[in-house]
Parts: C-alpha cells; sequence; structure tokens
C-alpha cells in the first residue's frame, strides 16, 4: 500500500470538495444556453412527438430553449453517436425507446456498449404496438391475414420504423410463431413506412397505436391485433394477441430520455427533476395515456 504524505491527502481532499462546489454552482446556473433534444427518428413519430411536447415543457419550468435535433437511420445509431459526440456539460439529451438498448444490439453491430456509454435518465411514456395492414390486404382478421400470408409464401413484406427495433423484431416472432416467411422493409422512422403501407408497397407493419389511428378510423388501415397485454382504449374492438394465443407477441415500449453517465450528477438530478415535474401537465399525461391507448 502507497502511503501519501499528510500535505498530498488534503490537497487532494481539497480538489474533489472544489470539484463538488463546481458541479453545484454549475447545476445552480444550469441550463445557460439552449439544450439539444436528439431525437434518432424521423419527425411524426412517437418518440418525435413526445421529444416536442417534453421540449416545450422544459423550455418553460428551466428558462431556456430545448431544440429538437432529428438524426433518423441505422437503427438509431447516428443519433446516439450524435450524443455521444456532444460535450458532457449537460447540453444534449436523447429521447430514444428502449429497444435501442434491449433488441437493437442483437440485430445491429453497435460500435460502443449502450448499457454503459448511456445512461436512460426517466421514463417518459410506454406505448402498445398495433398489427395494421393495407386494406387490400386478404382477412378481415388475424387468422384470416396468417391464412392469406401462408398462401402468399414468399410474396409478403413487412415494415418497421428502423431495423433493430421492436416494429421489426415482433415481425419476426410473429414469422415464427404463424409459420410465416414475410421479408423485412426497414425504414427511417414511422411516417414515411406509414406513406407506403396506405400505398401498398409493403403490406402489414407493427406501429405505435397512436400513430395508426387516424389513418385506421380514415379507413386508410386496418387492424388485426394489439401487443398491450389488454385491449386498447383507442382500439376496443380490436383483440390482444394474447387473446388470439400469440402470447409471445405481448410487449409494451417505453420512451426515455438519455444521457451519458459522466454528465454532472447535480445536472442530471436538476433535468430528472423538471422531467418529472413536465410530467404532471395533464395535456402531456394525456398525450401519453392516448399513445398507450
Amino acid at each position: 500500500m502507497i502511503h501519501l504524505p499528510r500535505s498530498l491527502k488534503l490537497m487532494a481532499l481539497s480538489w474533489v470538495m472544489a470539484s463538488g462546489l463546481a458541479h453545484a454552482q454549475n447545476a445552480q446556473s444550469y441550463p445557460n444556453r439552449p439544450v439539444k433534444i436528439v431525437v434518432p427518428f424521423a419527425a411524426g413519430g412517437p418518440a418525435d412527438n413526445y421529444a416536442r411536447f417534453m421540449a416545450q415543457r422544459l423550455t418553460d419550468e428551466l428558462k431556456q430553449s430545448f431544440v429538437i435535433d432529428n438524426k433518423p437511420g441505422a437503427a438509431g445509431l447516428i443519433g446516439a453517436g450524435d450524443l455521444l459526440k456532444s460535450p458532457r456539460d449537460g447540453s444534449a439529451f436523447m429521447v430514444n425507446i428502449n429497444s435501442f438498448a434491449s433488441e437493437v444490439p442483437h440485430v445491429v453491430k453497435m460500435p460502443f456498449d449502450p448499457l454503459t456509454a448511456l445512461r436512460p435518465l426517466a421514463e417518459v411514456a410506454r406505448f402498445g404496438l398495433v398489427l395494421a395492414a393495407n386494406p387490400q390486404v386478404s382477412g378481415n382478421d388475424l387468422n384470416g391475414f396468417i391464412a392469406y400470408a401462408r398462401a402468399n409464401m414468399g410474396k409478403i413484406n413487412f415494415a418497421s420504423y428502423s431495423a433493430g427495433t421492436v416494429s421489426h423484431t415482433l415481425g419476426l416472432t410473429l414469422n415464427k410463431a404463424a409459420g410465416l416467411d414475410m421479408m423485412h422493409v426497414p425504414y427511417k422512422g414511422s411516417p414515411p413506412a406509414l406513406q407506403d403501407l396506405m400505398g401498398g408497397q409493403v403490406q402489414v407493419m407493427f406501429d405505435a397505436s397512436s400513430n395508426v389511428l387516424q389513418h385506421y378510423k380514415a379507413g386508410k388501415l386496418k387492424v388485426f391485433a394489439t401487443t398491450s397485454p389488454q385491449r386498447l382504449s383507442t382500439f376496443p374492438d380490436v383483440p390482444t394477441f394474447a387473446e388470439l394465443g400469440f402470447k409471445d407477441l405481448t410487449e409494451v415500449s417505453w420512451v426515455g430520455i438519455w444521457t451519458t453517465p459522466d454528465v454532472a450528477a447535480p445536472i442530471q438530478q436538476k433535468m430528472r427533476d423538471a422531467i418529472l415535474k413536465a410530467l404532471q401537465d395533464p395535456k402531456l399525461r394525456e398525450l401519453f395515456t392516448n399513445s398507450m391507448g
């Protein structure tokens, strides 16, 4: 064991105390410049909608601008890479879904470990997904669609809002559970995928219920089942996959605000407190509730 002189010990202790005091002072004045919130999806999807509502509430709460920066592509790696390149001073955060850390690393080769390089700061919403289909696809229910897909092996494509996300893995799970061979077509976000789904370029897609609802009401899409544990209030006539005997397709995703572990703890805590306070806004809670159904 190395024994340091008393003078060096005092110097080290003084440095630690001064560093802690500086962090506390920085947190008190934080944020003193605009804060970027990276969204690794195209504008208009669930994560983007949550981020924009949250950014406005944080702007009101912390008296500083919170700016959305969409960085879609590469299963979220472009957005996460942008966050990791940003200063570690609380001037950048990311809104992302949990599958970025849970499913994506098993499908896409990642240049970093998301479990150590990133830290979820706060969960802001949970949502179930629905299996939506182009109206021209045969079958008025899940069993009818499965029968149609089995009769057209090699001809059915399913979209996802990004490779490696739950929108992708649920399609693979359905393939396995129902004995199908649907081909995966990845997109850079939900909006372009839904456009192609309604246009008939792809036949089905697992997507957030909030994204599908308006198109479903307009007759532009039909919905076969939901991954939520219970039926959604926004789709009361749509059964759950569990009801139909596909328990492996029960899935609920969550959206969180992410940071990096080396951002000063007082700044992380100040942001977390502001996020939790913003979540008490009735309008924001209504948005998240409707997104879950």
